[in-house]
């Protein structure tokens, strides 16, 4: 009955899984904390406060000192490089807009800490995402939905969640607000209550991804040329991995009218640019596809659909484009689709699936 009832919560040191182990305690479950030392801060000149810091390592553990909770720290720091910072690297030496947090979600975090369940003999894991878990009886598939609270509902990166890792999952914070999560951790008496949210990219100072990248590589990125369409140059670019998809503050180039960047040819070092009605995007491909509602895609289907984190779903047609891409056709043209960053499709407040925009 023990491993039925034990779950392993993954503690960021932050409030959200905090409280998530003191509700599981409450329902009864037998908790065990892990944290994963996934970056060190003294690593890289460069680094930022990242993820699961020394400081954050201590509050993870007072709380679960608090809860009367086992806990652990399992140090991933290579597996972190080479599955999340060298994709990172790479999908922007490739002219892409890569989401890291959904390859570490992907490739680390649920991967280890369901190796953590398997070792101490528990069911069950749990984080602290505003998400929530169903089981449907229709289908027999596990549904990943949205958070009740949706400012904060994290849902979209979550999308790459496979039926095995939905079915052991837990997200008690799923259904509350944030505020009620400060609450409770101030009523508990937890020393991260007023913590911060942790914000940008956990292991980029500041966000200047661009000296990061410099940094890792050990190059500068040489300057080339802004284009348009036509392959007309417009001015001078400083080097094509400063650019995304979109950016229209910081070009450097003198015009009555803002140019956007459209997007980048890395073969040429050029970074292609347009005015702002040429952004915009009828249909996109995606691939590297993972399916939550049904286990393959039959026919084409009306969803709505998320082309960033931050992005307004938007209604939009898919289907089978070739034995590993998929057409999204959008009811009205989008904004900047950028390569590299992920495309979740939801039917109302539940996630279909989600895959890599190509």
């Amino acid at each position: 009955m023990e491993g039925k009832n034990k779950v392993i919560v993954a503690m960021s040191g932050g409030v959200d899984s905090s409280v998530a182990a003191y509700l599981l305690k409450n329902q009864g479950y037998s908790c065990h904390g892990v944290t994963l030392k996934l970056y060190d801060e003294k690593d890289e000149e460069n680094s930022a406060k990242a993820c699961c810091t020394d400081e954050d390592i201590e509050d993870a553990r007072l709380v679960a000192k608090n809860l009367s909770m086992p806990y652990d720290v399992y140090d991933f720091k290579a597996d972190f490089k080479g599955e999340v910072i060298d994709r990172f690297v790479k999908g922007y030496l490739n002219g892409e807009t890569p989401n890291p947090c959904i390859d570490c979600n992907r490739y680390i975090k649920f991967t280890h800490i369901l190796k953590a369940a398997d070792k101490f003999d528990a069911q069950y894991i749990s984080t602290g995402h505003y998400a929530c878990v169903e089981f449907d009886k229709g289908s027999s598939r596990y549904l990943l939905k949205k958070g009740r609270y949706d400012m904060k509902d994290q849902s979209y990166v979550l999308y790459s969640l496979t039926q095995d890792r939905l079915s052991r999952l837990l997200l008690p914070v799923g259904e509350l607000k944030k505020e009620e999560v400060r609450q409770i951790a101030e009523e508990c008496g937890f020393i991260n209550s007023a913590k911060p949210d942790s914000q940008d990219i956990c292991f980029v100072k500041n966000g200047d991804y661009v000296s990061f990248i410099e940094n890792y590589c050990g190059k500068k990125f040489p300057e080339g040329n802004f284009v348009d369409r036509s392959g007309k140059i417009i001015a001078r670019h400083k080097g094509i991995i400063g650019y995304t998809v979109g950016q229209r503050k910081g070009l450097g180039i003198a015009s009555t009218e803002p140019y956007f960047v459209l997007e980048k040819n890395v073969e040429k070092n050029e970074v292609i640019i347009g005015r702002a009605e040429e952004q915009y995007k009828k249909s996109i491909l995606v691939g590297d596809m993972n399916w939550i509602a049904f286990e393959k895609l039959t026919s084409p289907i009306k969803t709505t659909v998320k082309i960033r984190y931050r992005h307004k779903e938007v209604p939009a047609i898919v289907s089978q484009f070739d034995d590993e891409k998929y057409l999204v056709e959008f009811e009205e043209p989008q904004r900047a689709p950028a390569k590299g960053q992920a495309a979740v499709f939801y039917d109302g407040d539940y996630v279909i699936g989600g895959g890599k925009i190509l």
